[in-house]
C-alpha cells in the first residue's frame, strides 16, 4: 500500500535560513579556497613580500652593508640616463621577440608531430622534453662545451662547410642568437607537452567531420585545431614573455655562457639588476629597477589578458 505523504508534515525551512544549493554551493568554494589557500600563502611570502620590500628598499641608496640613505625618486630618474640599461632592454626586446614566435612555432609543430600514438611516440616524447629536466647551469656548461671556438663539436661539424671558424659565443652579431637557440632547444619539450594536452582535448570527430567536407589538412588545422587551441596557445605565449623577461633561461644561460658579453651584446635587463645589487653594491637601484620591470610584466600581461579575453578571442 502507497503512502501519501501529509503536505502539512513537509519539512518547512526556518525563516532567514539558507536554501540546500546554496549552502552546497558554499561548501564547494570553501572546499576551492581551502585547496588554493597553501599557493595563496606560498604566493604572498615569496613573491607578494618581496615585491613590496623592493619598492621600499627602491626609495633608498643601500650599499648592502647597512647604509641606508633615503634618495626619493632619484633611483628612478636615473634610469633616463642610463645607457647600460637601455642597451639591456634592447637585448631583452630582440630576446623576446626572436625567442616568443620561433619557439611557440617549434614547440606546436612538436605536439603535432607527436599527438597521434605511432610506434615509439612515447620515446620521442620523452626525448624532446629531456632538456628540460637538466639545470640550466649544467646546460649551459654543456653548451659551452660544444660552441669553444675552433675546437668544440659544433665547429668541428660545421668545418666542412667553412664555418669551423665561427665564434658563436665570442662575436656580438652571433651571441645573442646563440642564446636564443639554446633557450628554444631548452625549453620545446616543456612547451610540447602543454600544446600537447590542448590537442588532446580537441575531438576528433571535429576534424573527421571536416575531412568528410573535403577540408585540407591545413583548412583542418587554420579553422578547427587553431581555435581550439588558443587557449593554450595563450597560456605558452604569456608564459613565454614573462620567461624571456625574468626567467631562468634569461639570467643562467646569459650568466654561465656569456657574462653578458662581448661588448653587452646579451647582457639582458634581469642580468644587468643582478650585476647592479651583486657586483656593484647598488642595490637601491636594482630594487627601483626590479620594481620597474614588475610593474611593466603585469601591465603587460593584463593587457594581453584583457585583449584576447585570456585566449578566448571570439568570446562575447
Amino acid at each position: 500500500m502507497t503512502t501519501v505523504a501529509d503536505p502539512g508534515t513537509a519539512v518547512r525551512r526556518p525563516p532567514g535560513a539558507a536554501p540546500p544549493v546554496w549552502n552546497r554551493r558554499r561548501r564547494e568554494a570553501l572546499a576551492g579556497y581551502a585547496f588554493v589557500a597553501p599557493d595563496l600563502l606560498g604566493l604572498m611570502m615569496f613573491v607578494g613580500l618581496p615585491m613590496v620590500l623592493s619598492l621600499g628598499v627602491s626609495l633608498f641608496s643601500a650599499d648592502g652593508f647597512g647604509g641606508y640613505t633615503y634618495v626619493g625618486l632619484d633611483n628612478f630618474r636615473q634610469m633616463a640616463e642610463d645607457t647600460q640599461l637601455w642597451q639591456s632592454v634592447r637585448v631583452t626586446l630582440i630576446y623576446t621577440l626572436a625567442f616568443v614566435p620561433i619557439g611557440f612555432v617549434v614547440s606546436l609543430g612538436l605536439a603535432l608531430l607527436v599527438r597521434d600514438h605511432f610506434p615509439g611516440v612515447g620515446l620521442v616524447r620523452t626525448m624532446f622534453f629531456l632538456p628540460h629536466v637538466i639545470s640550466l647551469v649544467v646546460v649551459g656548461i654543456a653548451w659551452q662545451f660544444l660552441l669553444v671556438d675552433k675546437q668544440g663539436a659544433v665547429a668541428t661539424l660545421l668545418r666542412p662547410v667553412g664555418l669551423g671558424d665561427t665564434s658563436f659565443l665570442g662575436d656580438p652579431s652571433l651571441a645573442l642568437g646563440s642564446l636564443v637557440a639554446i633557450s628554444i632547444w631548452f625549453l620545446m619539450g616543456y612547451n610540447m607537452l602543454i600544446l600537447l594536452g590542448g590537442l588532446k582535448d580537441i575531438p576528433k570527430e571535429y576534424e573527421e567531420a571536416a575531412g568528410i567536407d573535403g577540408a585540407t589538412s591545413w583548412q583542418k588545422f587554420r579553422h578547427v585545431i587553431w581555435p581550439l587551441l588558443r587557449p593554450t596557445s595563450f597560456f605558452v605565449l604569456v608564459n613565454s614573455v614573462v620567461g624571456s623577461v625574468t626567467g631562468l633561461q634569461a639570467f643562467d644561460l646569459v650568466y654561465v655562457l656569456t657574462q653578458g658579453g662581448p661588448a653587452g651584446s646579451t647582457s639582458s635587463v634581469v642580468f644587468y639588476i643582478y650585476q647592479q645589487a651583486f657586483t656593484f653594491n647598488n642595490y637601491g637601484y636594482a630594487a627601483a629597477l626590479t620594481t620597474v620591470v614588475v610593474g611593466f610584466l603585469i601591465a603587460a600581461t593584463g593587457t594581453m589578458f584583457g585583449l584576447t579575453k585570456g585566449g578566448r578571442f571570439d568570446a562575447g
